[in-house]
Parts: structure tokens; sequence; C-alpha cells
């Protein structure tokens, strides 16, 4: 995935923002680059776990349809940006969605990574280029 500076301060700027609850949004793809990032609404409201809204989900559910693909970004509030059992089991019905997790444990900067997290709970890191020119 590629994605413009702005688009991944965009996401950034949520976490820190919804922090110490975790965020979500989705970034749209367009040709394996991010076109636009929507932030949306974690309904639990919890620092431990995101849950998207029925409407939110129903646009995710339309992926594809007009040639954009959605990637599912969150945050950790606590711990590294790698996908918890929570997220693998929220996965399995999500099957080729990508995972962007934004990292905020620590004083340091935020960590981003992108994953794939297969059906079977099969877990492999995506690559993410920043590149101011998308």
């Amino acid at each position: 995935m590629h994605i413009a500076p702005d688009l991944l301060q965009q996401i950034v700027d949520h976490a820190r923002r919804d922090a110490p609850d975790e965020c979500c949004g989705f970034v749209w793809l367009q040709d394996d680059r991010a076109a636009e990032v929507v932030e949306v609404e974690n309904v639990a409201h919890s620092p431990f776990r995101f849950e998207v809204g029925p409407s939110d989900l129903f646009a995710l559910a339309e992926s594809g349809e007009d040639g954009r693909r959605a990637i599912i970004y969150h945050s950790h509030t606590r711990s590294e940006p790698r996908p918890s059992q929570t997220d693998v089991n929220f996965a399995a019905n999500w099957p080729g969605v990508e995972w962007l997790i934004v990292g905020l444990a620590g004083d340091g900067e935020p960590e981003i990574r992108n994953w794939r997290i297969e059906p079977d709970g099969t877990v492999a890191e995506v690559e993410v280029q920043v590149d101011a020119g998308v």
C-alpha cells in the first residue's frame, strides 16, 4: 500500500485524539494507493478493542464495487501495532481485508504497521510505503 504523508498523519491524529480509547476507520485504496481516509466511531468506546457500527460495516461490505478497496485501520493504545487475538477473531469475517494498526504505546513516535489476516488466523505483514507523490 502507498499512502501520502498527510493521509497517514490524519490516521495518527485520529488515534491520538481518541486515546486512551482505540480509534478506527477505513483507508480507501485505488490501485494500491490510498485515496481517502474515513474516520468512523468506535462504538465500543474501549481502550482494549474497537467496534465498527452497522452502517459503516455496510460501506466496507461494498468495497470493490467501484474499483476501490478498503483497509481497516485502528489503534493500539497500550501495545505494539501487531494484531491481537481480538483482531484476528474479528478479521475472520473479512477475508482479504488488510489491517493498518497505529501503536501509541511508549513515549516515542507512533509505530504504524499493516497486516493481512487470513480466515485461518494466519497473520502476515504487508508493506506500507509513505510517498509524497501519492
